[in-house]
This record gives C-alpha cells, sequence and structure tokens, in this order.
C-alpha cells in the first residue's frame, strides 16, 4: 500500500510509511505538519491529509477483498485465477464487480428459469457449439409442465432470461460499457413542463458530453430533477454498445442459438446493464461534482477565515432591518460588549434622525472607529444612514463597512451565544456577532456552523457528512495556523485546536475561571481530560503571551525548548534581548555564517525544526492574517444608479464559484465578474487566481437596473 500511495502523490516511499505510523498512532494533521517534519519530509497538510484518505479507502478496499473472497469460497465456487483477479483489483468498482454473479440476490427472471431446470439450456447457447438441429425441438426436451415450462419457446424464452444474467454479471463487459459510456455518453435533461421552468431554463433541453460537463452544471441537473421539473439521462447510441458486447461474446455465427444469443445480448444490454451503468455514472458524476463543490467551498471558507482582523479598533455593530429595527451592539477592541440599542430609521416607522442621534451618541460615548454593517435586509439604506453620520463627523476617524452577516441568526439562536449573553435576547445577539467578526474574523466564526457561513455554491445539495468533515478540517486548520491566546480563547475557538476535543476545550475555560490565567503551559498537564497526549499535540498551538516563560509565548513546542535555548545560548543572546527586537537572532546566524545544518546539529534538532524555531523567534506574535488585505473602509454611498459602464472600483471578493466571483463593490447587489472576464489569458478555475477576501480593482462592463444585476471585469485595459 505504501508503494502504490508514493507511486500516486510522487512522494518517497518512507514519507507515506512515516506519515502513516504517525496518523495510526493518533497523531493530529496539524501536528505532525508543523512538528514532525523530519519524520514525513515536509509534507504539508494537504498532502498528510491525502495520504490519510488514500490509505483509509485501501485498507477498506482490503477488507472488502477479503470478505468477498470468503463468501465466494463458502459457496465452492473460488478458482485460482478468480482469486488472483480480486487480489490485484486496485478499485473497489472491479472487487463489486467481480462480486457480482456470487452476491446473495432477490428472486430474478434468471434464478426462476434456474429453478424450472433450464440452465443446461442456456448453456448451450452461450457455448455457441451446436450447428445443426431446430433449437426449438432442442428446447422441447426441457417441457416441464409440473416447473411450468409448457411450451418450446417458454424454454427458449427462460434460458434467455439466464443469458443476459450472466452476461450482465461479466466483469469484463460491465467495465467495456462503462469505459464507453464515459468516453462517448451524453447528460440530457429536458423539462417536465416548458412552460415552467424558469430557473432551468438551460436546461429544459440540454445534452453535454460526461467526459467534459463541468461539476456545477451537474449540481443545477441534479436539483432540478430532485424537484421534479427536469427529465435526466445519459444518452449512449445502443447498437454500438450491443456490437461492443457481441464482439465480446459471439464466437460462432454458424450456431443454431446464434439469433437466441443476439435477443439475450440485446435484452442484457437494456433491461440490465445499461439501467446499472447509467446509475453508477451518475453517482460517480454527482460524487464527482460533489467532491469538487466541497473543495470550492473549502477554500472559500479558508479565505474568509484567515481574513485579516481589525486589532485594536472599537466597532458599533449594525444588523439592519425595516419593521423589527435596526440592532446596534458596541464592543471594545477586545471584543467586549459595551452597549446595545434598537434604532427604527426605516420604514414603517422611519425615525431617521431619531435613529442618527443614537447612533452618534454610542459613538461618542465608547470612542468607535468603524461602524459594521450587516450585508442583509436593510442593508444599504442602513448604510446611506452610516455615509451621513460620518458626513457630519467632526472627531476622530470615522469610517463605515460592509460585514457578511451570513450565519449570524444561527449563532444568535445557539447555545453559544445564549451562554455568552444570557440576558440578551436572540435578536439583540447577532449584531455583536457582526461587530466581533470584523474584529477578529477567525474567532467569532468559528462559533458558527461553517455550512451556515454561505460561501459556497449548492452546499445543500452535496454530501452533508462529506461537506462537513471538509469544513471542520479547514477550520482546524486555520485555527492552529494562526495559533490561539490560552487565556482569552472561547470554547468554540479551543475545541479546534490539535488534540482537544469539546469536553476538554470545557475544562479549559472552567480551569481558567476557577484558578485564573494561566502562566504556563505546564499547568496544561493539571486540566481534567488533557492527558499526555493532547498535551504533546495541543501545546504549540496554545500561546500565553504573559507567561513567565518566554517560549510560552511563541510557536516553539515544549519538546525544543532546550533546543531553543541552546541556540540564544550558541549566539550570546537572552530571553529579554530577543523578546524585545525577534530581528537579532536571524543577524546573529548571518553574522555566525553557520550553515543550518551545523547548527541544527549542535543544538540538538533537525533542520526543519530549527528553521522553525528561528521563525518563531524572530516573529513570536507574527499573526499570518496580518499578510491578508484588510477590509475596504468607507466614508460615502454607492447606489447602482450612480454606476456607469467603464467607471473602475475597488471592491470585496464576497463569493467564488465555478463560473466567476462575486464583488461587493459598495452597491445594494454584488457584481458578478464572469471566468472569461478575470483576465486576458484563459482561465480554467476562478480560485488560481483570486480568494474571498481579496481586494480587487474592478470595472464596470454591464448594469440592469430592471433585474439588479451588475457585470465586472477585472481586465481594466
Amino acid at each position: 500500500m505504501y508503494t502504490l500511495i508514493a507511486e500516486e502523490l510522487n512522494l518517497r516511499w518512507n514519507q507515506v510509511k512515516n506519515t502513516i505510523e504517525l496518523l495510526d498512532s493518533d497523531n493530529t494533521v496539524p501536528f505532525i505538519a508543523r512538528y514532525r517534519k523530519e519524520v514525513t519530509g515536509s509534507l504539508d497538510e494537504e498532502q498528510i491529509r491525502t495520504i490519510d484518505d488514500r490509505i483509509t479507502y485501501l485498507r477498506n478496499l482490503q477488507q472488502r477483498k477479503e470478505t468477498v473472497l470468503k463468501s465466494i469460497e463458502e459457496q465452492g465456487k473460488l478458482t485460482p485465477e478468480l482469486q488472483e483477479r480480486i487480489f490485484a483489483a486496485t478499485k473497489l468498482q472491479e472487487v463489486e464487480d467481480l462480486y457480482l454473479p456470487y452476491r446473495p440476490k432477490k428472486r430474478t427472471r434468471a434464478t426462476i428459469a434456474r429453478e424450472k431446470g433450464l440452465e443446461p439450456l442456456a448453456q448451450l447457447i452461450l457455448e455457441q457449439e451446436t450447428i445443426s438441429g431446430d433449437p426449438l425441438e432442442i428446447a422441447a426436451s426441457f417441457i416441464d409442465e409440473e416447473k411450468g415450462v409448457i411450451r418450446a419457446e417458454q424454454a427458449l424464452d427462460g434460458a434467455r432470461d439466464i443469458v443476459a444474467e450472466i452476461v450482465a454479471e461479466d466483469a469484463d463487459i460491465r467495465q467495456i460499457i462503462r469505459a464507453a459510456t464515459l468516453e462517448k455518453g451524453m447528460l440530457a435533461s429536458e423539462a417536465r413542463d416548458p412552460e415552467n421552468c424558469s430557473d432551468y431554463e438551460i436546461y429544459k433541453e440540454f445534452s453535454e458530453p460526461v467526459k467534459s460537463i463541468p461539476p456545477h452544471r451537474i449540481l443545477a441537473i441534479n436539483r432540478g430533477e430532485r424537484e421534479s421539473i427536469l427529465r435526466v439521462n445519459i444518452e449512449v447510441s445502443p447498437e454500438e454498445r450491443n456490437r461492443e458486447i457481441q464482439n465480446s461474446i459471439v464466437k460462432n455465427n454458424q450456431s443454431i442459438f446464434h439469433d437466441e444469443l443476439l435477443k439475450a445480448i440485446a435484452d442484457s444490454y437494456h433491461r440490465l446493464i445499461a439501467p446499472a451503468i447509467e446509475r453508477e455514472i451518475r453517482n460517480l458524476l454527482t460524487e464527482k461534482a460533489d467532491n469538487h463543490a466541497i473543495a470550492v467551498f473549502a477554500r472559500n471558507l479558508r479565505a474568509l477565515l484567515m481574513s485579516a482582523p481589525m486589532k485594536g479598533k472599537s466597532i458599533l455593530g449594525i444588523d439592519p432591518g425595516y419593521r423589527t429595527g435596526c440592532k446596534v451592539a458596541a464592543i471594545d477592541a477586545t471584543g467586549k460588549h459595551l452597549d446595545g440599542d434598537t434604532i427604527y430609521p426605516h420604514p414603517p416607522q422611519k425615525r431617521w434622525e431619531e435613529a442618527k442621534e443614537t447612533v452618534r451618541e454610542l459613538i461618542e460615548r465608547h470612542q468607535i472607529d468603524i461602524i459594521a454593517i450587516g450585508n442583509g435586509t436593510a442593508s444599504r439604506e442602513t448604510e446611506k444612514m452610516a455615509a451621513e453620520i460620518i458626513g457630519d463627523w467632526q472627531g476622530r476617524p470615522l469610517h463605515y463597512v460592509i460585514v457578511n452577516e451570513a450565519g449570524a441568526s444561527v449563532y444568535s439562536a445557539s447555545p453559544v451565544a445564549k451562554k455568552e449573553f444570557p440576558d440578551l435576547d436572540a435578536s439583540q445577539r447577532g449584531n455583536i456577532s457582526i461587530a466581533r467578526r470584523l474584529l477578529d474574523p477567525l474567532s467569532e466564526l468559528v462559533k458558527i456552523d461553517p455550512k451556515s457561513i454561505g460561501v459556497g455554491l449548492y452546499q445543500h445539495d452535496v454530501d452533508q457528512m462529506k461537506l462537513a468533515g471538509a469544513l471542520d478540517d479547514v477550520v482546524e486548520s486555520s485555527v492552529n495556523q494562526v495559533g490561539v491566546d490560552l487565556n482569552t480563547a472561547s470554547t468554540s475557538l479551543l475545541k479546534y485546536v490539535a488534540g482537544i476535543n469539546s469536553r476538554v476545550a470545557e475544562n479549559l475555560v472552567k480551569f481558567r475561571e476557577e484558578n485564573g490565567k494561566f502562566s504556563s503551559r505546564e499547568q496544561l498537564m493539571s486540566v481534567k481530560g488533557l492527558g499526555e497526549n493532547a498535551f504533546v499535540q495541543s501545546a504549540g498551538f496554545l500561546r500565553i503571551p504573559e507567561s513567565t516563560v518566554f517560549f510560552d509565548s511563541t510557536a516553539v513546542h515544549p519538546e525544543s525548548y532546550a533546543a531553543a535555548s541552546k541556540l540564544l545560548q550558541h549566539l550570546h543572546l537572552d530571553i529579554e534581548d530577543v523578546r524585545k527586537n525577534g530581528a537579532l537572532v536571524g543577524r546573529k546566524i548571518k553574522e555566525s555564517r553557520q550553515s543550518m545544518e551545523v547548527l541544527a546539529e549542535y543544538c540538538g534538532c533537525g533542520k526543519e525544526t530549527l528553521i522553525d524555531i528561528i521563525a518563531s523567534l524572530e516573529k513570536p506574535n507574527r499573526d499570518p492574517r496580518d499578510e491578508m488585505p484588510k477590509a475596504i473602509l468607507r466614508s460615502d454611498v454607492l447606489s447602482i444608479e450612480d454606476l456607469a459602464e467603464g467607471m473602475v472600483l475597488k471592491g470585496t471578493v464576497r463569493n467564488v464559484v465555478d463560473f466567476g466571483a462575486f464583488v461587493d463593490i459598495g452597491v445594494k447587489q454584488d457584481g458578478l465578474v464572469h471566468l472569461s472576464r478575470m483576465s486576458k489569458r484563459y482561465v480554467k478555475n476562478p480560485l488560481d487566481i483570486i480568494s474571498v477576501g481579496d481586494i480587487i480593482e474592478v470595472k464596470v462592463v454591464s448594469i440592469d437596473k430592471e433585474r439588479g444585476r451588475i457585470g465586472l471585469s477585472m481586465v481594466l485595459d
């Protein structure tokens, strides 16, 4: 298995072996990727997860092979040739094809024919050796009134049923038809009611090659079929498929049973093979589309989670609404809720000036730097109010920003929100979430089911368990990439740290509440449920800025403290020097002119570990999100009426899908940059050049005010 995976992924055999051994020993992916680089050959998280997926598949395949072999052997039908073919199979589908003739099945037309004693006649048809005589006369010898075979024609009918099933269960024939359908088939759809399919207009008379249809169209067609709007099938040439089967089966055109064999082959294809292969390929296409959609969602989610935080800012969050008003919440630079109110600037109340005055008072009272407005109902009307307030503002610099509020309502009604704000009702919690997700997107968004964040396409149509697993992996990866302040992190954030589950996360917070702030990583061992393995997995990702042990505030793992101390001693640097100016470490190493290999040997650690230690000491408080683009701060509002074709604007990428990207340019509707307008050169996948949260310049190329659609281009000249 190790060799096969290594060849598939173009890795060394020992990289695969060592990685699988680490995974089998309950090491987490983030820990392996960050702190076991010497063992894996510096594999990244994606490579490690791929190895994990492949070894799981191959082990399941091996287990299935053993089950199949045992079942066939118990039937007394296992031959050396069949055993060898099952052993050699590299895909589950191959094993299932080989097992099909021996799989226990319900009564079929073939089993009924066998019960009537017609299998010998079927064998005569298949053997094709009888070249003289009358088929009906031979079939007449199988008449048995007690078994329900009254005429020779009935005997031939039953024998053909047996032949049809034998042909349909032939692994080689199924593979021939499967491969031909994948290569030449067309996925086709038609509207059940052509006058009532507006949401699926392009699919009411549609076909595209199975081998090239893009994933988003597969998912759209599947949805139309589920909603009973579309009929869907795979179109192939039955005549060609029949000929392919005949080429495999027919050996003697002179056989008196030649016509019977051709009839059985045609029946086998139309009744048994074609429907089964179509189901298989539809499932295969759906799985492929699901995996693609999940991968897109995962990449978008990672970009959103890794959005740059607005550190050190006091924020006023506004959850806009009409009838129920706009909920307003002020938070300080640590995310603490300070104050809140409800204003009614919009119809039906329309108390515009009163609402503005309330907001102005909150801004003055809490020294607000940024107004964060949710992008839902009444968002742009509320934006207009913010712009008016800022236009009249004479105090400290003040801006507003539109925040993606997807999932805020889910959070506001969740147990997490109730525990955080037991004295506030659900409607008052969403605006706090809106403000906090601008202050620190990662810390806030981990409290929400990733599927509710809304940065995917067809996320409700794909395999939900697979989607949940992939998104959880993304959240785990993001949290551990950034690291967590052990003394401020919520339970929601801590549970994603490598080696820590929900129960241990709760115990960490409880320990903190009962004993005060953590002063060292060593204290982790006193937390209930956090054993030695959990400590090893999690310690490097849990930071304690206030710790008296400097390394506790960095990404240096406790197992490398001795190596880090030896390095500083060798460079004649003390902890306080490094705490004040981490750049001294790199400078001293450069002055020493020693290679990393020599230094690593001296410090008693691997080269890759030493490189990571140096990076952690040079920038102990480094946050990878700081390198991401900051949200666009605005002070004036635009509407679709203000736009003109050719206008160039800055915008924030809100969502990336197969056919392009949706960009917030400051008007009510997000504009679409179609795939064809992303670059002068051909772009196959939008994610290759753009991510959620990116700040980009776009040109307005089309405006449809009636339908509220804006076409944008990233090609500016």
